[in-house]
């Protein structure tokens, strides 16, 4: 009979620092050297290189032409794995499904992931004018309708750790671009119990989204309508996020989550 676990954290610190290497690569906004690798995890030169050898015969991370490393697509497989195993997505299809038909503009299911929203779900009307994002991609939190919805209704230390991890990069001249007008837009979105994307990330692009609260009233994943602002009028953000609220509800029941989704304000507007 074998012993008993002892009780507590598990640590194998050649796996420890494999996923640190991991982390380090996906946080990068360029592939890495390996001094570079090296000095950000405090580690020597030749045993950075080992544990980016091994991940290179696995497939976890690949080089490029000038040498350096960066994420491999088996990671890729994986997360595609992840995501078709996630029971989220599944109690949620057919409620985005009627979200689609009610507001006839594109929906996403999202989670939170560092300082990223990954799209764990997507689907669209029959417009003829589409959005290009895809299921397994990842955006920056700050400028993303389904980025905010969640990181305002995150504990204050948790949030706090996630906007100092923020790279406040400006993709278009409305981009949030500062960590205090991003925590403004925290407490407005708490107010009013939605976030809007207001053409943060893509030009003539408008989202409206809503976090989808557990038990605990925190944040596993948001829901987005999306769709071109000529379309997605600021007009019409308090009658979406109305159907949003329906949506969210039903997810949060079907989790098994009770009477924790936020209702919006829907008297205000964006």
């Amino acid at each position: 009979m074998r012993n008993a676990a002892p009780q507590g954290i598990y640590k194998v610190q050649a796996l420890d620092r494999a996923f640190a290497v991991l982390d380090l690569l996906g946080e990068s906004g360029a592939p890495l050297g390996l001094a570079q690798v090296a000095s950000s995890l405090q580690l020597h030169k030749s045993t950075a290189h080992r544990f980016l050898m091994v991940l290179e015969r696995h497939r976890m991370v690949e080089r490029t032409a000038t040498g350096k490393f960066r994420l491999g697509l088996r990671l890729f497989d994986f997360g595609n794995r992840a995501i078709e195993q996630y029971d989220l997505r599944d109690r949620a299809q057919p409620h985005l499904r009627r979200l689609v038909a009610e507001t006839e503009e594109t929906a996403h299911l999202s989670i939170l992931e560092a300082a990223h929203v990954i799209y764990i779900d997507k689907i669209e009307p029959a417009h003829s004018v589409r959005m290009i994002t895809r299921i397994g991609a990842s955006n920056p939190v700050h400028c993303t309708a389904v980025g905010k919805a969640m990181l305002a209704f995150l504990p204050e230390e948790r949030a706090a750790e996630v906007v100092r991890r923020i790279r406040f990069e400006r993709l278009t001249h409305r981009t949030i671009s500062t960590p205090e007008a991003l925590r403004a837009e925290m407490e407005k979105t708490r107010r009013r119990g939605y976030a809007v994307d207001d053409e943060e990330y893509e030009e003539g692009l408008r989202c409206i989204a809503m976090p989808i609260l557990d038990a605990g009233r925190q944040p596993v994943a948001a829901v987005s309508v999306s769709g071109p602002s000529f379309r997605v009028t600021a007009q019409k953000l308090p009658s979406i996020a109305n159907h949003l609220l329906h949506c969210v509800r039903g997810i949060s029941a079907d989790m098994g989550y009770t009477s924790n989704v936020r209702g919006a304000r829907a008297a205000r507007s964006a």
